[in-house]
């Protein structure tokens, strides 16, 4: 591993194991208040952060005229609608079948490289996504792949969530053009200032914000860790890592999140820990590794 990926790539993995731990997040949040207002209070948060750390980074311009569209695309596609699709689905889906469908990812970004990015796939680095997706499934499945057949993921909140991780692919690649132009976390400001904004459309327009005051200390707790750490920081920290980092390559580290959904579901909301998990979660690691080194020379064509 080269020198100069070493702070993206730990920037890629502090932001997957944030985003793994959202999921419960997101559940203790949906006991007090609708998906809507936990959407518009976290990237409220969000956006004051951001603006912050950009303020810091001296990277606060304004975005050329023709970028501007471009940007409100990203802050619907990347903000808005990506975390509506997420918190609604939440409400239906449990947070571990939750984080295999978003697992499935990687994969789209890594087609989508492939395709529009002209991205090389080494099979050696197709070999490791295969072996994540088994550590995936072993560890949400618990070691019982029969469970897969058993309707699992039938629901519709298990729906948006797959609409979800395909969005979140297309949002990553289209993100590539502006950060070859942008600083990351400039970018990122406006992107999430309007999704915030779009946000706000809704929350505003469906009266959801006397919801606000029946929001319990548990239910405040989570919502600034996904304001603060969810929105503010991991979004930074994952557009630093593709500002750097093969987006197949990126992508790839999002197969962590299961196994941190495992860790932090069994602590907050008491659900067993099983050894499949833990051997599950082992499989998963290889497969990053096997993705994030220098593979054989031929590649997927």
């Amino acid at each position: 591993m080269h020198k100069t990926q070493q702070i993206p790539m730990l920037k890629a993995i502090f932001s997957v194991i944030v985003w793994g731990a959202s999921f419960v997040a997101t559940k203790v949040a949906l006991l007090d208040v609708s998906p809507v207002t936990v959407v518009w209070l976290r990237f409220g948060m969000g956006v004051i952060i951001l603006g912050g750390i950009v303020w810091y980074r001296n990277q606060l311009r304004i975005p050329k005229k023709e970028d501007w569209l471009y940007f409100g695309l990203l802050g619907f596609l990347g903000i808005a609608f990506h975390q509506w699709l997420q918190s609604t689905g939440l409400v239906t889906a449990h947070a571990l079948s939750t984080s295999l469908i978003v697992a499935t990812t990687p994969i789209f970004m890594a087609v989508l490289g492939l395709i529009f990015l002209k991205e090389k796939l080494t099979w050696f680095q197709v070999l490791g996504i295969g072996l994540s997706t088994f550590g995936v499934l072993l560890v949400i499945t618990k070691g019982d792949f029969t469970s897969l057949l058993t309707g699992h993921f039938g629901t519709t909140g298990d729906f948006l969530i797959l609409i979800s991780a395909l969005n979140w692919a297309t949002f990553s690649i289209l993100s590539r053009r502006g950060l070859q132009k942008y600083p990351a976390a400039g970018m990122m400001f406006y992107v999430m200032s309007f999704g915030w904004l779009f946000s706000s459309i809704l929350f505003i327009s469906s009266g959801n914000i006397y919801q606000i005051q029946s929001i319990k200390t548990n239910g405040w707790i989570a919502i600034c860790f996904l304001g603060i750490f969810c929105s503010g920081i991991a979004y930074i920290f994952w557009y630093d890592a593709l500002q750097t980092l093969p987006v197949s390559q990126t992508g790839a580290f999002l197969y962590v999140e299961p196994l941190v959904t495992v860790i932090v579901a069994g602590l907050v909301l008491g659900e067993k820990m099983v050894i499949s998990a833990l051997i599950g979660g082992i499989v998963i690691l290889c497969g990053v590794y096997m993705v994030n080194r220098k593979g054989l020379k031929k590649v997927v064509q």
